[in-house]
């Protein structure tokens, strides 16, 4: 693969997106790519918007995706999902998290909150894939894999084989919480497919 791949994580603070770019990123070297990573914390560990970008091919240059430019966006939330549209290249697909969490911005009165939101994305991403990331991982038997479901939907929409993905989760996860991140992968997978 001599094409730039490249996948933009985006989502709020305790979400798991960085482990799960983590993940991804190391996959994608596991499979032979020459791989870049970039993370933008911002206020994180406040509930505040976290971005990290995830780009590998045969050889690339810059850890940091041009505007449009993404061939997917993963998004932990909605919001977060409208706000980084413009990431997104025009032929790209959106893996989206079925979940509104409201920003403090809202809960305080200082904005409205955004009506409608599922539409809105539908109406933004003609390639949406809406996931109940929550759902998955309460099956799964934790509700904090949601991250990994996420994941294993990522998992099929990329050019690797899962056996990769599987490796990246032994090196990043610890053992006591190996099985369990793997069914959520799995079932994020088959949600998919």
């Amino acid at each position: 693969m001599s094409d730039v791949f490249n996948v933009s994580l985006v989502g709020v603070g305790g979400q798991g997106i960085l482990l799960t770019s983590e993940v991804l990123a190391r996959a994608a070297a596991n499979a032979g790519f020459d791989v870049k990573k970039s993370e933008i914390h911002g206020m994180a560990q406040r509930g505040g918007s976290v971005i990290s970008q995830v780009r590998f091919g045969g050889r690339v240059f810059s850890p940091i995706i041009p505007d449009g430019a993404s061939r997917v966006l993963v998004s932990f939330e909605k919001l977060e999902a409208l706000r980084w549209r413009h990431l997104l290249a025009p032929d790209g697909v959106a893996l989206v998290n079925d979940l509104e969490i409201t920003p403090v911005t809202v809960s305080s009165g200082q904005q409205p909150a955004v009506a409608d939101q599922e539409t809105k994305l539908r109406e933004a991403y003609p390639k949406l894939f809406l996931l109940d990331a929550q759902a998955l991982a309460k099956e799964a038997g934790n509700p904090r894999t949601a991250n990994m479901a996420l994941a294993g939907a990522l998992s099929a929409l990329l050019p690797f084989d899962v056996s990769c993905w599987r490796a990246a989760m032994r090196e990043r996860i610890p053992e006591k919480l190996l099985t369990i991140n793997e069914k959520a992968f799995d079932l994020g997978r088959g949600a998919i497919h």
